[in-house]
């Protein structure tokens, strides 16, 4: 007897991570990998954090060891408020909601609005990661056209059609993971309208806001949808934010913000899971985020800024005839289009067996198994002498003839 035939028909669609899976190559001797989109951990601010948490269990054991409310720390959930208030995002600690990382809020949000057949608009290609987090709730995906007017009636027609409804349209708008690109205001605008003429939520992956090297910052959805309407309690929008790209992703501390209405559910989900995230995390989060975090996101982004204007020199130099690649404005991701007919998936195989060499397929971005001949490169934990000689590599495999 089989003790899988007693799982529910969501393990189905639960996939294990390719990025995961790649990250493993990371102890093999000798290998450049472009693979895992993390920070790179040098740049951690650990004195600071080893200074926090020796204040935190001086002053505060008792409450840093303890059980506390779901909601989280309120001084972090406070401090987080001011730096939405800063990126004209007005709202109250009673909209902020702490989770275990965005990855929770992810998963959360696919538990609240997504019922079996319901439709999900993502792009083609999109975060893997929120495609493992709402896979479990079994939707159907229909693809997002960002930059293209699809009239909402499509969208809904062919979600009626296969028995569900449009309940949410998922981005990362600013250096979205895994191409790196930017939606501009107009695309977001348009988003909007969108989901006022679908009658659906907007769900705002905002994990790599803070990680901007040129080019003018963007209002967040959740603050264009909240000039319109005055209201956050009003707004369709939920901004999901982390700790995780600017000061540790080992914290695992993120939050959400949105209408109360949404807030208070995904409280009773978190009560059910976790009751909280871990308490002297937040409170040492709080207290690094309060003394230094704008200075330590500016150093963040000057080694980043400084590694991806070396990817993009070094992919000029590099790359055939046929190769295509964004430049983005910020993040950690360069995204790569090859001559159709070359599998990255194959080219992978190829490239940690003869280049020593890995970065990750595109296909596991697109929720229809397509995009076979992109890929994606991170450049975060790289330095230049690394990204030179890793393009090169990388050039020349895709100009070796293929057997």
């Amino acid at each position: 007897m089989s003790l899988a035939q007693n799982f529910a028909t969501r393990t189905r669609r639960m996939k294990a991570s390719e990025i995961r899976e790649l990250l493993k190559l990371l102890d093999r001797p000798g290998i450049l990998s472009f693979a895992g989109g993390i920070p790179d951990a040098a740049l951690f601010p650990k004195a600071e954090f080893a200074e926090a948490y020796a204040e935190v269990l001086a002053e505060a054991p008792g409450q840093a060891l303890q059980y506390s409310v779901t909601e989280g720390y309120l001084p972090l959930r406070r401090w987080i408020a001011g730096e939405m208030a800063r990126i004209g995002l007005a709202c109250g600690a009673e909209n902020v909601l702490i989770t275990s990382g965005s990855q929770q809020a992810l998963d959360y949000l696919g538990k609240l609005f997504l019922s079996p057949g319901d439709t999900a608009l993502v792009g083609w290609p999109t975060y893997m990661g929120a495609l493992g987090a709402f896979n479990a709730y079994e939707p159907r995906y229909d693809r997002l056209h960002i930059r293209t007017n699809r009239p909402a009636e499509d969208y809904r027609a062919a979600a009626e059609a296969a028995g569900g409804r449009v309940k949410f349209l998922y981005l990362s708008p600013d250096f979205a993971n895994p191409t790196g690109e930017t939606v501009d205001r107009a695309g977001r605008e348009r988003l909007l309208d969108l989901a006022e003429d679908l009658d659906c939520m907007v769900l705002e992956d905002a994990a790599y806001q803070s990680l901007r090297y040129e080019g003018t910052p963007v209002p967040p959805i959740l603050a264009l949808e909240l000039a319109r309407k005055g209201d956050l309690d009003a707004c369709r929008t939920v901004y999901c934010g982390s700790f995780s790209k600017t000061l540790s992703p080992g914290l695992r501390v993120g939050w959400v913000v949105a209408a109360s209405t949404v807030i208070q559910q995904l409280v009773l989900m978190k009560q059910a899971a976790d009751l909280h995230s871990a308490t002297i995390n937040q409170m040492a989060i709080h207290r690094v985020a309060e003394a230094c975090f704008d200075a330590h996101v500016d150093k963040v982004r000057a080694a980043y800024g400084a590694r991806r204007d070396a990817m993009l020199d070094a992919l000029e130099r590099h790359m055939p005839d046929g190769v295509t690649w964004t430049k983005p404005e910020g993040g950690m991701f360069v995204w790569l289009t090859l001559p159709r007919g070359v599998d990255g998936a194959d080219l992978l195989a190829r490239a940690i067996e003869e280049k020593n060499l890995a970065f990750v397929p595109g296909r596991a971005f697109h929720a229809d198994g397509s995009g076979e001949n992109t890929l994606r490169l991170s450049f975060s934990c790289a330095d230049a002498p690394m990204i030179e000689e890793g393009m090169k590599r990388l050039g020349a495999l895709l100009r070796a003839p293929r057997t």
